[in-house]
């Protein structure tokens, strides 16, 4: 049987007076949650959260758009700098309104791609200019970015580019990017494999200024946004945030270019994956709000990992409810998976991914909400034994978070040697990721101060993970 909707309470504050508002509208409209969230762009959970009062970060667009959907002649705009002006979004806009051109220069406008439906001026054969030109996203929730040049971004410099785009230029460039996510995974995302990266980025980021056949245009734009997310995930691996945003906010713009609904979600899942582990968990759940959009284009695997993405976010504001609510989509989207029906670049969201990725929402409910923890350390352990030598960082990864586990909850003893086998394997890689998730280990392992083996994984911590 449905669930009976939650009694709202106007008069509790301006988000609950503004969620009871929409409802109303909604219901009168005779929409669903589902039905308005797509007239409307955004996530069926979303417009729920809203109608709750617990989706504090509201953008002032979506109101917007909720007004003409629903035909309320501006009731909502209107109400909008009352309910959510004075919070982070709207700081965030007065900073980029500070951020736009000046000098009389004028200001450059930021379409919306052509996935949403979005209008584009008409381009002659070969030419890519509103790429090129217009500024990354502006994505739902988040900080607005100042207008950048393209070729500020990937500076094309003694690059040996073509004038001509031809299907071999193509074919490279998802070459190199096959090729470049291998060593990312078996590495980590520092060192020379980040140097590699960005040298790739700038030649394929080039052949956008190349004339190329207009039969061409979606499979060239498809391969760069697919390098992309491979250069930006390198990044976020080596620390370098805001490479690596601008990066996935580039992909995702080549993804819109190219009508590409896959490369487009799996963008939005690094993002907010990223936004996640910065401590930004809001910005990371919009951001998989956002790929979630027209989620009924995303394949079954697609779905897990966006909803994965919200576990995660969810994970680290500490809402259980929430958590376990997106834990269990993400399974039950797993669970439909066709892996024969999968991009080649999907094929890494195996049983041991998806347990490890679950896994760190349900690690972070044990150790903020003291949530059981046995239910990360059984998905940790499959992580663990499922990984291949292909995706050594992985492993490693869900094998510290397992030692952290058992270590903050569990036998230290047990967690030291597993300590011990994940810093075997993390000295040989060069992510900041995997370095950071040890020196938590050291942390939980300070704590047990009389247990031997603890100090000693300690010690061994703080002697391999410089400061």
């Amino acid at each position: 049987m449905p669930q009976p909707m939650k009694q709202l309470d106007p008069g509790a504050s301006p988000q609950e007076w503004f969620g009871n508002e929409l409802r109303r509208l909604r219901l009168g409209q005779g929409l669903s949650a589902k039905e308005l969230g797509r007239l409307v762009q955004v996530s069926d959970d979303m417009i729920l959260s809203i109608e709750k009062g617990k989706y504090p970060s509201c953008r002032r667009d979506v109101a917007q758009r909720l007004d003409d959907v629903l035909g309320t002649g501006g009731l909502l705009d209107r109400a909008w700098p009352m309910v959510f002006g004075n919070r982070d979004a709207d700081k965030r806009q007065a900073d980029a309104d500070k951020a736009s051109p000046c000098r009389g220069e004028r200001p450059t406008q930021v379409p919306t791609g052509r996935i949403l439906g979005r209008d584009e001026p008409t381009l002659r054969p070969g030419s890519h200019e509103p790429v090129i030109r217009r500024s990354f996203l502006q994505i739902g929730g988040l900080a607005a970015i100042a207008p950048l040049n393209f070729t500020e971004v990937f500076a094309p410099a003694e690059l040996s580019l073509p004038t001509h785009v031809n299907p071999g230029h193509v074919d490279q460039v998802l070459a190199v990017a096959t090729a470049i996510s291998g060593m990312d995974n078996e590495l980590g995302g520092g060192g020379v494999v980040r140097d590699v990266a960005a040298r790739a980025m700038q030649w394929s980021a080039g052949l956008l200024q190349a004339q190329s056949p207009e039969h061409m245009r979606t499979d060239l734009f498809a391969a760069v946004s697919r390098l992309g997310i491979v250069v930006g995930a390198s990044a976020f691996d080596a620390y370098h945030h805001d490479e690596a945003t601008k990066t996935f906010r580039f992909a995702a713009d080549c993804a819109e270019e190219a009508g590409d609904w896959h490369l487009r979600a799996k963008t939005y899942s690094f993002l907010a994956r990223q936004a996640v582990w910065i401590g930004a968990p809001d910005d990371g759940l919009t951001y998989a709000e956002k790929g979630l959009v027209r989620s009924d284009r995303l394949t079954a695997t697609e779905q897990a990992m966006l909803h994965t993405a919200r576990a995660r976010a969810f994970g680290k504001m500490g809402n259980v409810r929430d958590t376990m609510a997106a834990v269990g989509a993400a399974d039950e989207a797993f669970a439909r998976a066709r892996p024969t029906e999968e991009s080649p670049w999907m094929a890494y969201y195996d049983e041991a991914q998806h347990n490890g990725d679950t896994a760190h929402a349900l690690f972070d409910l044990a150790i903020l909400a003291g949530q059981d923890p046995g239910r990360a350390a059984r998905r940790f352990n499959t992580a663990v034994n499922g990984h291949a030598d292909a995706y050594k960082r992985s492993r490693a990864i869900s094998r510290t978070k397992l030692a952290s586990l058992l270590m903050a909850k569990g036998d230290p003893r047990q967690a030291a040697a597993l300590g011990h086998a994940a810093l075997n394997e993390v000295g040989r890689l060069t992510s900041r990721r995997a370095a950071d998730d040890l020196r938590q280990l050291g942390r939980f392992a300070s704590k047990h101060r009389t247990v031997r083996e603890a100090s000693a994984l300690r010690d061994r911590i703080a002697a391999t993970v410089s400061a």
